[in-house]
């Protein structure tokens, strides 16, 4: 459901923001799989968890920062907690959003790293997108 247009900008160090059923909007870093899903990850004890535990919708909006033509694409289905591969996929993504030789970023990384990790996977159900 994703196009190849849509991974090109998805794959950009771009800020998504989630929701999960009955929980506030966060910003996210995230990354957007070659089938078309788009991953997280989250400490196993989050309420992210806890609510997709209850209610497994969740949607995620990246847009296109300030300076730019707008552009917005928007996924949302159910998402599933996976319990493996989370700290390969937060080195993947801090390396991208981050420069890690940067002193700071290389200590916040290794901080992420020693948290019980687990991934979200959104499998897209609804893609809708907007670009000038």
């Amino acid at each position: 459901m994703l196009t190849a247009e849509d991974l090109e900008f998805l794959r950009r160090p771009l800020h998504g923001f989630l929701t999960v059923a009955d929980g506030p909007v966060r910003p996210v870093w995230f990354e957007a799989t070659d089938d078309g899903a788009i991953q997280l990850f989250t400490p196993s004890d989050s309420p992210k968890v806890r609510k997709l535990s209850a209610d497994p919708r969740a949607s995620i909006v990246v847009a296109a920062p300030v300076g730019e033509r707008e552009r917005w694409v928007s996924v949302a289905g159910s998402a599933a907690v996976e319990p493996d591969g989370a700290h390969e996929l937060a080195a993947r993504l801090a390396e991208r959003y981050w420069d890690l030789e940067d002193p700071a970023h290389a200590g916040e990384l290794a901080g992420i790293q020693t948290l019980d990790l687990v991934r979200l996977v959104i499998r897209p159900e609804k893609v809708s997108r907007y670009s000038m």
